[in-house]
C-alpha cells in the first residue's frame, strides 16, 4: 500500500508538447496505456533492473472454518499458525473466510468496467489534494519520481452510523449510473469489516491477550478500501506497480487476481506469494506492530513488500486496508507490556500516523523508525 504522500510538487501523467516553464507537463494517466518502446523517466526505479523474485513464500493457509463454527480446537491451530506467520514475517492466507465468492467476483466486474472507462468520466472521481478519496493514475498528484505503474481508485469505510457511506460516495462523486457499483462495494467492505473483526479475534488469541482486545479497539474503525489495476509494462524490469514499502495501517486484506505480481521480503530475499482464487491475503501494517509493537509491542512483523508489473498482461487486486478510529491511542495491551516489561513506542493516535504519512514522509520500510522521531519531535508531550 502506498498512503503517503511527497513534499514535492509533482506533474500529472499525459505527456504533450506543451511546456510550462520549460518543463513538459503531463496531464493525465494515459501514458499507461500508450504503446511506446520506452517507459517515462518518472516511472523508473532502478536503471540496472529492479530484479524480481525467483522463489515463493511458503506462507501458511489458514483455514478459518473451524473458528467461525465455534471449534476450540480449530481454533487454537489457526491462532497457532497466524502467530509462526507473523512473528517471522507478517504475512499468511486464508481460506473459508466467509466471503462469498460471488461478490468477489462481481467486484472484479465493476472495477475493470471503472478503469475502461473514458479518462474524462474517471477524472469525475479524481482525488482531490490532501484527500484519501478518489482516482488515481499513478499518484502522479502526490510523486514526481518513481511512479507507480498502475491507476488506483479508493474509497473510506465505515460503518458507525446509518449512511451507507460507500454507495454515498459512488453516488456524489460518479453519479446515479453508478449505483449498482456502489452497492457492491458497500457489501463488499461490510464482508471485509466482518472478517477483519475475526482476524483481530484470532491475533488476540495468538498473543495471549483477551480475545475480545482487538476486536473492540477495531470495531468502529475507519478503513479504506481501494482497487488497483496495473496496466500491461513495456519496460517490467524498471517499473513497480507498488514499490517497496510497509503498510502505515493495522491489518490489510487482499484478493489479487490469477496473474501474480505481489513478493514479500524474507530473509533477505524477495518472494513471490501465488495467487488462490479460494484465498484471501493477509499481512500485518505498522500500526499493529506498534499496537504489537503498540498493539503486540513488537512481537509481531509488518513485512516489506511490493508490485511488480508484467509486459504481457493487465492485473488487478481489491485491497481493503483496517485501520482504527482516526481518535483512538494505539497502545498494547497492558497484560504484555506487563509480560514483555519494556515499551517499544510511544502511543499515538492513528491520525498521528495518517497525518504523517499523507503530508511529509512516502512509506517504506522505515516509516515507524521516522515516524517516532517526527512525533516525539513535533507534539507536546501529553498531546494525546
Amino acid at each position: 500500500m502506498d498512503l503517503s504522500a511527497s513534499t514535492l510538487l509533482c506533474p500529472p501523467l499525459e505527456f504533450t508538447d506543451k511546456k510550462e516553464n520549460g518543463v513538459i507537463s503531463p496531464s493525465d494517466s494515459s501514458c499507461l496505456k500508450k504503446q511506446q518502446p520506452t517507459i517515462p523517466m518518472e516511472f523508473i526505479w532502478v536503471k540496472e533492473g529492479v530484479g524480481h523474485a525467483h522463489e515463493e513464500l511458503r506462507e501458511p493457509v489458514v483455514d478459518l472454518e473451524g473458528f467461525f463454527q465455534g471449534d476450540e480446537v480449530a481454533t487454537q491451530n489457526a491462532a497457532m499458525l497466524i502467530r509462526a506467520a507473523c512473528l517471522n514475517h507478517g504475512f499468511f492466507q486464508v481460506i473459508n473466510h466467509g466471503v462469498d465468492s460471488h461478490l468477489i467476483t462481481v467486484a472484479y466486474d465493476h472495477m475493470e468496467a471503472f478503469f475502461k472507462l473514458p479518462l474524462s468520466k474517471k477524472l469525475r472521481a479524481q482525488r482531490k489534494p490532501g484527500c484519501l478519496w478518489g482516482y488515481s493514475g499513478a499518484h502522479a498528484d502526490r510523486f514526481s519520481m518513481k511512479l507507480p505503474w498502475k491507476e488506483t481508485l479508493s474509497f473510506g469505510f465505515h460503518d458507525n452510523g446509518p449512511e451507507p457511506v460507500v454507495e454515498d460516495f459512488f453516488k456524489s462523486t460518479l453519479g446515479q449510473e453508478f449505483d449498482q457499483t456502489g452497492l457492491v462495494y458497500q457489501k463488499y467492505c461490510e464482508a471485509m469489516k466482518e472478517l477483519s473483526l475475526a482476524l483481530m479475534e484470532l491475533l488476540a488469541i495468538s498473543l495471549g491477550v483477551d480475545r475480545s482486545h482487538y476486536r473492540e479497539f477495531f470495531k468502529e474503525g475507519n478503513s479504506i478500501m481501494r482497487c488497483n489495476y496495473y496496466p500491461p509494462c513495456q519496460e517490467p524490469g524498471l517499473a513497480f506497480g507498488t514499490g517497496p514499502h510497509c503498510d502505515p495501517t493495522s491489518l490489510t486484506i487482499l484478493h489479487q487476481d490469477q496473474v501474480g505480481g505481489l513478493e514479500v521480503y524474507v530473509n533477505n530475499k524477495w518472494r513471490t506469494v501465488r495467487p488462490r482464487r479460494d484465498a484471501l491475503v493477509i499481512n500485518l501494517g505498522d500500526t499493529f506492530k506498534t499496537h504489537s509493537q503498540a498493539l503486540s509491542n513488537g512481537r509481531y512483523k509488518s513485512c516489506l513488500h511490493r508490485a511488480v508489473v508484467n509486459r504481457y498482461k493487465e492485473r488487478r487486486s481489491l485491497v481493503f486496508f483496517v485501520c482504527p478510529r482516526e481518535d483512538k491511542v494505539v497502545t498494547p495491551p497492558e497484560d504484555l507490556v506487563c509480560r514483555e516489561g519494556t515499551r517499544k513506542y510511544p502511543d499515538f493516535k492513528w491520525s498521528d500516523l495518517l497525518e504523517f504519512t499523507q503530508k511529509y514522509y512516502r512509506a517504506d520500510d522505515a516509516t515507524l523508525q521516522n515516524f517516532t522521531k517526527w512525533l516525539l519531535s513535533s507534539k507536546p508531550p501529553n498531546h494525546h
